[in-house]
């Protein structure tokens, strides 16, 4: 870039200020851990920020900072855009950072609930959750409520009066579908529903609030004697039902293929169409086999269809 342009640039933004972020950093101290299942962990957040928070959808995403190798907490400032301010740090002073699911906001009382799955210490976030007390701090980077409008960052928005919904997911997808659930449950007039939801055991079974009409299936790999992310191709493969409006519309379509080691597979439906919305998230290499199949080979419509890779077996992708 030229000397002049950046100058001519710089006058520009002195005259229209930048847009602020529409997430942003809060401080966040531990206030509870609530053990849910032997693979998942409930901790509750807490602090005076958090009443400044938002939250629009069930899936709504957040950035998780965590201690680096020398323990102490991050300490990342409040000021500017939350994208600037970790580039500008070395990689060293860089905190470890991952992507969680709002469980639930009650800003009243100022507490936060993410949901943590539990395997083990095999990175930074998952020692810290295995470690982690009451009075622990960390950092979060979540919608701004200040700010208002819509700050992004989600991926369930089902076309008013939606008929027929599938959800398939993973235990890193459950907290988000448990919240799917709950959030129809309190519809006027609920779609059919059917979810799939791949856990790791029997005890991993959660009674969650749901739609009377709903169909929700436990894949457990302890009982089916299955890897990672099968029960979720089986679920799409031979369990799932389609509607027969959607089956009759279906044409295969030609797909681009992402590569889920180097890339984040994320497709977000595009839909008006009432008749049917599929949510599905876990493990990139299962739900891109499930893309393949339910738009390449049965052709359903790739505007009513969400995947989302939410983490790689054997690969950090954050």
């Amino acid at each position: 870039m030229s000397s002049l342009t950046q100058t001519l640039r710089n006058a520009v933004q002195k005259i229209i200020p930048s847009k602020k972020p529409s997430y942003r950093i809060f401080d966040i101290e531990l206030k509870q851990r609530i053990e849910i299942s032997p693979s998942l962990t409930r901790f509750v957040f807490t602090g005076p920020e958090v009443q400044l928070m938002n939250t629009l959808a069930p899936d709504q995403r957040v950035k998780m900072l965590f201690p680096g190798t020398d323990g102490v907490a991050p300490q990342l400032p409040h000021d500017g855009n939350w994208h600037q301010t970790l580039r500008s740090l070395a990689p060293e002073n860089k905190p470890p950072m991952r992507t969680y699911t709002i469980r639930a906001l009650r800003r009243e009382q100022a507490e936060v609930d993410v949901e943590f799955v539990l395997h083990g210490e095999t990175g930074p976030a998952s020692s810290w959750a295995t470690h982690a007390r009451p009075g622990d701090r960390l950092q979060m980077v979540a919608p701004d409520g200040a700010q208002g409008g819509d700050p992004g960052g989600y991926e369930w928005q089902p076309p008013a009066g939606i008929r027929h919904v599938l959800l398939i997911g993973d235990e890193t997808a459950l907290p988000a579908i448990a919240g799917i659930l709950e959030q129809l449950s309190d519809w006027p007039q609920p779609p059919q529903v059917q979810a799939f939801i791949e856990v790791p055991h029997a005890t991993d079974r959660q009674q969650i609030r749901q739609p009377a009409n709903a169909q929700v299936n436990w894949l457990v790999r302890d009982e089916l004697g299955l890897g990672h992310g099968e029960g979720m191709r089986r679920a799409a493969l031979e369990l799932a039902t389609l509607p027969e409006s959607a089956a009759r519309a279906a044409k295969p379509q030609k797909l681009a293929e992402v590569d889920v080691d180097t890339q984040i597979l994320w497709d977000r439906a595009r839909s008006a169409d009432q008749e049917f919305y599929a949510w599905v998230a876990g493990e990139s290499a299962a739900v891109m086999t499930i893309r393949r199949h339910l738009v390449g080979e049965l052709g359903l419509d790739k505007r009513a269809l969400t995947f989302m890779g939410y983490w790689r077996l054997g690969r950090v992708l954050d």
